[in-house]
């Protein structure tokens, strides 16, 4: 009788370390979730403010009509691509069609912001300047919440690798969350800095 109640205790603390381990892996999935929320709202934030900078500038950028539509398009596949992402934030595949996205949308942004150097009234326009201000400090903010959500993806995929959890996470299709991660080409390349 004792040796029976030794195999049900034993098998009660092997259900419950199990139950730990999956509750674990649910919470830390729902933290890379909440941080690519927090990503999504700064990204709508930005894709909200370029249609307001790209209508002040077509005043003053008229010959520049292919950069200003440029901007629009990456911008609406950027979205898109948000949209897809949102859904499931840990799908490889959405992940890297938002990151391209972006990618293309900020050097899209780059050279919109080279071209309107060209124009001096339109860098003394009062409604560009806090435009790009407000931009400017979104990207800001866009750049912390990309740093938590690897910081989540770092602790879950670190989890969800670990023995005993490893066992759990592949049993219950708990899939790798992908890191966000820059075009090297894009970030890497040089600020450029104007005193005028």
């Amino acid at each position: 009788m004792s040796s029976t109640w030794i195999v049900i205790a034993i098998v009660v603390v092997l259900a419950g370390y199990l139950v730990v381990i999956y509750n674990g892996l649910v919470a830390l999935r729902n933290r890379v979730k909440n941080a690519f929320s927090q990503i999504d709202v700064q990204l709508q934030r930005r894709y909200d403010l370029i249609p307001n900078l790209v209508e002040t500038a077509k005043a003053y950028m008229q010959h520049e009509r292919d950069t200003l539509e440029a901007v629009i398009q990456a911008r609406n596949q950027a979205q898109s691509a948000a949209r897809r992402a949102e859904d499931n934030p840990g799908d490889t595949t959405a992940m890297q069609a938002l990151m391209g996205a972006e990618n293309v949308l900020g050097s899209a942004l780059g050279r919109f912001f080279a071209l309107a150097e060209d124009y001096p009234d339109l860098k003394a326009n009062q409604n560009m300047a806090q435009l790009q201000e407000e931009l400017a400090s979104t990207e800001n903010r866009i750049a912390f919440a990309r740093q938590a959500y690897n910081d989540a993806v770092t602790a879950y995929n670190i989890k969800r690798e670990q023995f005993p959890d490893s066992l759990v996470a592949n049993s219950f299709g708990f899939k790798p969350a992908e890191q966000w991660t820059l075009d090297d080409s894009v970030a890497r390349q040089p600020v450029k800095v104007s005193f005028n």
